[in-house]
């Protein structure tokens, strides 16, 4: 006769045997946006987010439930976008009990933890994979049977989110959701880029202010990727690019004076739980817009902003940060497109388009608040 404890045993056998089989799919192999060919089981039905960031995707694919195969994810989300992150707990309100970890650069992401949970796969930012592989995270992981796919809408967005679209839709089985929304922002991105293409205006020089007021220290910005290349679709010339080589960098005010830009781009949001009650402008969803216009207004007075030609004509503006990893690209085109050039985009509407993808694809409302600008005009 069993005793108690190998029976608990044996019902846990049983009932892990019943569960792999009632939702083991079949092998796929996928190439993640690192050019590794991974193969593993799909659809996935428990993935770990590498970046809690990462469920901007996930949202857009199965937004009825977002987190229905999430097991585990970074913290970031609820810190670097509280705003949305309250918005998706309202709606969610079982992503409180999602196990948290730390990330994979910090080296505080826990592989005994991640094995706990039995994931399918845990899918990786591509600025990880550098510290990923110093930390053998990649092979211990490896080791235990769980595959890592790296996608980015980080460091190239225009080149990598709808790659990155496309590997979580086979991932997820979520291919025609995948595809209608990559068909989406290819028709909202082309309504800018089809213009300026057809146009060629002259291009105002922009200095995208990454960030602006998070720290005393100035200034961090974009090269040509990211914002940088933002700017470049939208129909400006980054001050950045040719000076910061790689996707994120450093200028000093005395080249951003030097280069006198015709407009600033401040990326803002709500950074509280960093920086409590700095100087960051606090735009995103439903935020104080009269707060906002008065720090944004604040920054013009730092010593790289003197004298320059965006301050004198009150072309100065702030825009939502996390359009910079995220797969809403082309609505920070659009907004860039009216502030540059707003002869030719007079009919054009980010906020339209904003409300649209939020309606169409994703699971909470839009509420207005991730753009502000000193130019009233």
């Amino acid at each position: 006769m069993l005793n108690s404890h190998r029976l608990k045993l044996l019902l846990g056998t049983l009932i892990t045997f019943s569960y792999c089989t009632t939702v083991m799919g079949e092998d796929i192999t996928v190439t993640d946006i690192a050019g590794r060919q991974v193969t593993l089981d799909a659809p996935a039905e428990r993935v770990i987010l590498g970046e809690g960031r990462q469920i901007y995707l996930l949202g857009l694919l199965e937004p009825e439930a977002p987190f229905a195969h999430v097991v585990g994810w970074r913290e970031d989300f609820s810190q670097a976008d509280p705003d949305n992150y309250v918005r998706y707990l309202e709606r969610f309100p079982e992503i409180e009990s999602i196990p948290t970890f730390g990330g994979f650069k910090d080296g505080t992401f826990d592989v005994e933890q991640a094995a706990s949970l039995n994931p399918d796969v845990v899918l990786m930012n591509i600025e990880a994979k550098a510290a990923t592989e110093d930390a053998a995270y990649d092979d211990k992981l490896a080791q235990l049977g769980i595959p890592i796919v790296y996608v980015d809408f980080r460091e190239d967005p225009l080149e990598h989110t709808i790659p990155s679209m496309r590997i979580i839709g086979q991932i997820m089985d979520d291919e025609a959701a995948a595809e209608e929304f990559i068909e989406f922002a290819e028709t909202q991105l082309a309504r800018v880029t089809d213009v300026i293409a057809e146009a060629n205006p002259e291009r105002p020089s922009v200095f995208i202010d990454r960030a602006g007021g998070y720290s005393d220290e100035c200034c961090m910005s974009f090269g040509p990727a990211n914002f940088g290349e933002y700017v470049t679709l939208a129909g400006g010339s980054n001050i950045a690019e040719g000076i910061i080589p790689n996707s994120f960098g450093n200028l000093n005010p005395e080249q951003i004076i030097a280069a006198n830009p015709d407009h600033v781009v401040v990326t803002g949001g709500n950074w509280d739980a960093y920086v409590p009650g700095g100087n960051w402008v606090g735009v995103g969803p439903g935020s104080d817009m009269q707060n906002a216009r008065a720090k944004l207004e604040a920054l013009t007075e730092r010593t790289a902003m003197t004298g320059i030609e965006a301050v004198e004509s009150g072309n100065f503006h702030a825009i939502w940060h996390q359009f910079y990893n995220s797969p809403y690209y082309f609505v920070a085109v659009q907004q860039l497109a009216k502030w540059l050039h707003p002869e030719l985009f007079a009919d054009l509407d980010p906020n339209a388009t904003m409300e649209e993808l939020h309606e169409r694809f994703l699971p909470i409302d839009y509420e207005p608040g991730y753009w502000v600008t000193l130019n009233d005009d």
